[in-house]
């Protein structure tokens, strides 16, 4: 999971919301089609086009609008841009994972959001793809209910981690520490287009321990 730094929401949906009266309350449910589109790349563009949880690549056609705190619950913040984040679509073949495996459960104690600036330290791998809670003690229960909740540990992405993993560690035979400290830093960051690397954090956090720690 990689901490969201949430940009301006789009000026269309401010503009929507804006035109609230006495008589008529914008809703989730009333969203017009370009105010959806438009919150839907913005949520692309501040996540770098990555799942808000399992950091799979995503782009509007292949996921969905995500309510962190869940609709049914907090109807008052169906619409609040720092509420919103774009996430896997529904798994057709495979384990449901992410924001439709998640449903409508939150608990804020016990929920890692990819909003906490520390989210990614309450996670490990392994090079086999799997996501594991830290052994920090007072980490460890929100970590292991996350990843039970988003369904983080589902069979196609321990094998898309993988991978992912695998493609990397092939490449780095032969680098030097100090090319494979730049290699992780640059899978903190997106690339020229905006796009984080899939699966970044697993793959950073498999060269710190392989390489530098």
């Amino acid at each position: 999971m990689r901490h969201i730094n949430k940009g301006e929401e789009p000026a269309s949906l401010a503009a929507w919301k804006a035109e609230e009266t006495e008589g008529w309350e914008p809703t989730w449910q009333i969203l017009r089609a370009q105010e959806k589109r438009d919150l839907h790349h913005a949520l692309l563009r501040d996540q770098g086009c990555i799942c808000c949880y399992c950091e799979m690549p995503i782009a509007r056609e292949t996921s969905h609008i995500e309510h962190l705190k869940p609709r049914s619950k907090y109807r008052d913040l169906a619409l609040e841009y720092g509420n919103l984040l774009a996430s896997c679509p529904r798994e057709r073949r495979g384990v449901e994972h992410c924001g439709y495996k998640k449903d409508d459960w939150y608990d804020e104690a016990l929920l890692v959001s990819p909003l906490q600036e520390n989210c990614a330290e309450f996670f490990k791998y392994d090079e086999d793809g799997h996501i594991l809670p830290t052994e920090v003690p007072d980490r460890q229960a929100a970590a292991s209910t996350t990843i039970e909740k988003l369904g983080l540990g589902a069979s196609n992405l321990v094998r898309m981690r993988k991978k992912a993993i695998e493609v990397v560690l092939e490449d780095t035979e032969e680098l030097t520490k100090e090319e494979i400290e730049q290699l992780i830093e640059g899978f903190q960051l997106p690339d020229a287009s905006g796009r984080y690397q899939e699966f970044g954090s697993a793959i950073a956090y498999i060269l710190r321990q392989y390489f530098v720690t």
